[in-house]
């Protein structure tokens, strides 16, 4: 008997024995398959994304780099293997997730104070908690502008904001981030990413970053997950150790120089393929 995935097929094998990561892994992929009109985007991918780092994803254009992430997130389902978190199902883990879109991403009818504290009250948190868990975003986001506003009344980077600290209110072991930057404006993408920066360095909460901005995303990281045109590939997993916090001075120092340098030639070589 043969199994069919969106058009291909496979003949059925035993399940292949799960390989653990090693030590320190946050997330396990093993095997990940997806398909798109019967064509590959991702085939047999195996990735160990580490726990306690920011990981940027980046590469070409139609690669799948938001489609992975929102594979592992649960958002969009694959055709074929496992990712575990930690050892665990994805709904034994906590996770945040921080959309593209945040215009769409909060709910209109509610204050964006209601929208921060949702996933708490979806807990079923008691309000001394969630008033307290509140207290803690708002001064660790130094919030300056009325949370009893709703989310139409607020600009785009306070908007935006607001996602950020919902997706962080549960305390995720992980977050994602699908290009969190792209629709701001450049001051409020330099405040955003401080932010983050700070509350990784309070929290280690695992990052995972889609970034198509190669500056972006190799200042936040601390591997840059590379990869190549479809059928998509890891084309490379570089490792980057600058000390934290990282600044605008960040931007002429050697090691992110030449970091950069080394992810643009890997991309490069990845677009002559």
């Amino acid at each position: 008997m043969n199994s069919v995935v969106n058009g291909p097929v496979y003949a059925d094998v035993p399940p292949a024995v799960f390989q653990p990561g090693p030590a320190g892994t946050q997330i396990t992929i093993r095997g990940l398959t997806k398909y798109f009109a019967g064509w590959p985007l991702y085939e047999n991918l195996d990735l160990d994304i580490p726990k306690h780092k920011i990981v940027s994803v980046f590469g070409p254009n139609g690669c799948g780099k938001s489609t992975l992430i929102n594979m592992i997130a649960g958002l969009i389902p694959f055709d074929a293997g496992e990712i575990l978190f930690d050892g665990k199902a994805l709904r034994d883990t906590k996770i945040g997730y921080v959309f593209q879109n945040y215009r769409e991403a909060l709910f209109p009818w509610m204050r964006t104070i209601d929208n921060i504290a949702y996933p708490l009250k979806l807990a079923g948190q008691s309000k001394a908690e969630v008033d307290r868990r509140m207290a803690e975003l708002v001064a660790s986001f130094d919030v300056k502008f009325d949370l009893n506003r709703y989310p139409y009344e607020l600009s785009g980077g306070q908007q935006q904001t607001a996602s950020i600290m919902r997706a962080l209110a549960p305390n995720p072991e992980v977050l994602f981030l699908d290009e969190p930057f792209s629709a701001l404006d450049f001051e409020m993408t330099l405040f955003i990413r401080e932010k983050l920066q700070e509350v990784f360095m309070q929290t280690g909460t695992t990052m995972l970053l889609v970034s198509h901005d190669l500056e972006e995303a190799v200042y936040l990281a601390d591997e840059v997950l590379l990869l190549s045109k479809r059928p998509t590939k890891v084309a490379e997993i570089l490792k980057y150790a600058d000390a934290r916090p990282r600044t605008v001075n960040t931007l002429s120092e050697p090691g992110f120089v030449d970091m950069k340098r080394r992810s643009l030639e890997i991309f490069q070589r990845e677009m002559r393929r």
